[in-house]
């Protein structure tokens, strides 16, 4: 059965940072591209960030050089990196990995 399950969201003044993870299971994890997304009420869910099973990354404009995504494959976690955060950036954000999702953690960041 496979698992993603994202955590580390929650409310930050604009310009903070956070780091959201998404542990994997029941994939090989090593193997397989993961992908951050994020979605707010009346939109369609936006794809911020990729990382392939070899580290190639790539990003969203919007993200770019603020976001940084990472792997670690013995823990089988992506995780996402946000910094320079901004009101724009609230969104629940998604974890995506061998076409399954992850349940959402909501990110808030206030002016």
């Amino acid at each position: 059965q496979v698992q993603l399950v994202e955590s580390g969201g929650g409310l930050v003044q604009a310009g903070g940072s956070l780091r959201l993870s998404c542990k994997a299971s029941g994939i090989i994890f090593s193997a397989i591209g993961m992908r951050w997304y994020r979605q707010t009420p009346g939109k369609e869910r936006e794809l911020v960030a990729t990382i392939t099973g070899t580290g190639t990354t790539n990003y969203a404009d919007s993200v770019q050089g603020r976001f940084a995504i990472s792997r670690d494959n013995a823990k089988n976690t992506v995780y996402l990196q946000m910094n320079s955060l901004k009101p724009e950036d609230t969104a629940v954000y998604y974890c995506w990995g061998a076409a399954y999702w992850g349940q959402g953690t909501r990110v808030t960041v206030s002016s």
